[in-house]
């Protein structure tokens, strides 16, 4: 496959043309009585037209045939995907979750969609407030059938395997240490090379933002240029055993057919696109003297709620780092968190657990249960030399976090047969060290 091509930069106004159709897009205007190439006018509004300009979220896409050029919509069996949070009774422990297996294509052919498997979330869709974490599991393309969500925003976070993505404003590769944003509406399609598996965090009303700096200044964090967007690629293909468009809608799922490829954008313009980005590019912020700055210092993307400073959802990154605090207990410390916290593991050994927590697997620490690093891990930081060290070198786990209490479903409890009923047992060895007659006992340093 040719390297694909990408325009850079966050939320920036883009235009772009298929090559094969130069001066595709028209000229001073949106909307012409005729468009060039006797291609459709379509905007895409990812947000209400009265939005601020700074919120303002559209773009407009030339294409061989509208989207409305579609049988009806028919509902189908939305499978392991569900927004019923209230399948299962709470469960305020700790969860932590082996790998999830990933079927075998010997024995069954799954896609993307087909592979979705909700695993926790919160809110409501129909009000637009919340969110759902799910895993995708599978091996095999999606063959004549695209997806798009009514219902939010889906930020992909591959752990196993490539995923080559079709969408309305060109082609994406995303691989393991990347991530990529498909934004509410937009029509994809993946194809996958072996048996592939990852994590995905979906949001409802809200879009991802960049965090705010503060006081860190212009520069850091997620840098804006860093942030890859398709060029416009289209396929004038006929379909005519029909192709299949399956939409998210309120939680449930629909399928409609139509006789041709919905990739049929020969030019595009606009802020509201999908996007990638490559997690090595990450600028990393962290304490140079004593103690932790909080975890929020690795936040690549936000989604905010209507409260300053508290989130619909979070997405951090806990990437390779120089830890060099004197005098300070380095890996994370105790937390009780009023936010709920879901943890992944892409690759390597996470610094708090080298343990249990497996890369494909996840941990789900809810509003305010405790949780920390583990008895072995905790020994050997209290008696370390505290000299200068690389942390988390060939290793990336990531976490979602929302101010929202989620709940986990059936399957992420039950059908999926991957719940470490053990996970409890790794702070049992953790004793007291109170010393009540030495303020001051001899550290290792």
């Amino acid at each position: 496959m040719a390297e694909l091509k990408y325009l850079s930069g966050f939320g920036n106004e883009c235009t772009s043309e298929d090559p094969r159709c130069p001066g595709s897009l028209p000229e001073g205007q949106n909307n012409p009585q005729v468009c060039p190439y006797n291609l459709y006018a379509e905007q895409l509004s990812g947000s209400a037209f009265t939005c601020p300009r700074s919120t303002n979220k559209r773009s407009w896409l030339y294409r061989i045939l509208p989207s409305v050029s579609h049988k009806p919509f028919e509902s189908i069996d939305e499978g392991h995907i569900t927004h019923n949070w209230d399948e299962v009774d709470p469960d305020p422990n700790q969860l932590r979750w082996k790998p999830f297996e990933i079927p075998k294509a010997s024995q069954k052919k799954v896609d993307f969609v087909s592979g979705l498997h909700t695993l926790c979330g919160a809110g409501d869709i129909k009000s637009n407030n919340g969110l759902a974490i799910h895993i995708f599991l599978c091996n095999t393309s999606m063959e004549n059938r695209c997806f798009y969500n009514s219902d939010g925003d889906f930020l992909i976070v591959p752990q196993k395997g490539n995923l080559l993505i079709y969408t309305e404003f060109g082609k994406m590769l995303v691989q393991p240490n990347e991530i990529c944003v498909i934004q509410r509406g937009m029509r994809f399609s993946i194809d996958v090379f072996e048996e592939t598996r990852g994590y995905i965090l979906e949001v409802y009303g809200v879009h991802f933002e960049l965090p705010d700096l503060g006081p860190i200044g212009a520069n850091g964090l997620a840098n804006p240029r860093d942030f890859l967007i398709p060029v416009a690629w289209y396929e004038d293909r006929q379909v005519p055993a029909g192709y299949t468009v399956i939409n998210k809608y309120q939680g449930k799922l629909f399928a409609a057919k139509q006789d041709v490829s919905p990739f049929n954008v020969v030019a595009w313009h606009g802020n509201y696109t999908p996007y990638k980005y490559n997690l090595k590019n990450f600028m990393v912020i962290n304490s140079v003297a004593f103690d932790h700055a909080d975890p929020s210092i690795f936040t690549v993307l936000t989604a905010k709620s209507v409260r300053p400073g508290v989130a619909i959802a979070d997405f951090v990154i806990f990437p390779p780092r120089w830890g060099v605090a004197d005098k300070t207990f380095r890996p994370p410390y105790y937390h009780r968190n009023c936010m709920s916290e879901f943890m992944g593991l892409i690759r390597g050994h996470y610094e708090a657990k080298q343990g249990g927590f497996l890369p494909g697997g996840g941990s789900l620490h809810s509003a305010m249960t405790p949780h920390g690093p583990d008895a072995d891990c905790f020994e050997k930081a209290s008696k370390a030399k505290l000299a200068p060290e690389r942390i988390a070198d060939g290793t990336m786990a990531f976490m979602f976090e929302s101010s929202l209490s989620l709940a986990v479903t059936k399957w992420g409890l039950k059908a999926s047969r991957c719940l470490d009923e053990n996970y409890h047992k790794c702070w049992e060895p953790l004793k007291s060290h109170f010393t009540p007659n030495s303020r001051n006992p001899a550290g290792p340093n």
